[in-house]
């Protein structure tokens, strides 16, 4: 007894299942098998049984038997390579995991209906892309099709996050503007360090464009209008990208300088500060000792004094002032 399953595809399942394969293959229009199995269930005769439904019904196979326990990706490569040797239009994975997933990777590999796509983090790029297809009504006519609408699509957004970007380096220009905190600088090492991987980004897309230039170079594949326009995209976004990042670098630079001028500004001021102290501390440490000054009867020595110090103090004052240290 065998039963049937159905999820998103059909299996069967139980003695016998093996049977139902022609029917299957026949129901899906296909016409010669790409086995992908192990030496050891050929050597043993498991995979044999497979092969015998196959050849009871007339259904041409070619056996790829190269994978090994835990498949590197040199297995996989080489199943591609067969594959496309042999003229199948479908894989037949006989044995347990290593078999299972070698078929897998050589399916995605060798199927143009299938483009996987891994992100780390949530993205708006793929929701827009797929509701901009379906506004403008876009024919996606092979994967590089695909593929290079997409870097499109990534080289526009990089544009629009620029321009936030932009703005947020402008509000922080402002702030300090009025006054340089270590906040509003932060703020903007960290907008230099986004910038940073902005263009790496922007690189690594413009070097996997050229690689697919390599790759596919078939006459179907040539959309020479669509390719201009990514290219195009991608230097402006790159171009983009390094004049707002030699505009931050010029920005911090300023401030740094401005921070710089700040504190050498103060140093001034406090030093003429303690010079200008200094003098009426030095003339009553003088007139304070124990020797004679020839002052101590005067009756007005003291005020004398002090008058000398507040006069000393007031050139100091004009002096440092004159010199713009005030």
């Amino acid at each position: 007894m065998i039963n049937r399953f159905v999820l998103n595809e059909v299996s069967y399942f139980g003695p016998g299942a093996r049977k139902v394969l022609p029917q299957e293959i026949a129901r899906l229009g296909l016409h010669k098998a790409f086995v992908a199995t192990d030496k050891d269930l050929l050597k043993f005769g498991v995979a044999d049984k497979v092969l015998k439904v196959l050849e009871e019904a007339g259904i041409p196979y070619t056996v790829f038997s190269d994978i090994k326990p835990n498949p590197t990706v040199a297995n996989v490569q080489a199943g591609v390579k067969a594959y496309a040797e042999s003229g199948a239009d479908f894989i037949l994975a006989i044995g347990g995991g290593s078999s299972i997933d070698t078929s897998k990777a050589i399916g995605i590999i060798t199927n143009n209906e299938i483009i996987i796509s891994v992100c780390y983090h949530k993205t708006e790029l793929l929701p827009d892309f797929i509701r901009y297809s379906r506004r403008k009504e876009l024919v996606v006519r092979h994967k590089y099709d695909l593929i290079l609408r997409l870097i499109h699509s990534s080289a526009v957004w990089f544009l629009k996050y620029l321009k936030q970007i932009n703005n947020e380096v402008a509000r922080a220009e402002k702030a300090l503007e009025k006054s340089i905190r270590n906040e509003d600088l932060l703020r903007l090492m960290k907008l230099e360090k986004s910038m940073v991987y902005f263009n790496t980004s922007i690189r690594g897309n413009e070097v996997m464009l050229s690689k697919l230039q390599s790759i596919f170079q078939e006459p179907m594949y040539m959309d020479a209008e669509l390719l201009e326009d990514v290219e195009t995209e991608l230097k402006q976004a790159h171009l983009t990208v390094n004049i707002y990042s030699d505009i931050l670098t010029g920005t911090m630079d300023a401030f740094a300088s401005i921070i710089s001028n700040n504190v050498n500004t103060i140093m001034k001021r406090m030093t003429s500060i303690s010079i200008i102290l200094m003098v009426p501390t030095l003339i009553a440490s003088f007139y304070g000792m124990n020797v004679v000054n020839y002052i101590e009867d005067a009756p007005h020595g003291l005020i004398a004094i002090v008058l000398l110090s507040i006069t000393l103090s007031a050139l100091a004052f004009f002096i440092f002032r004159k010199i713009k240290w005030f």
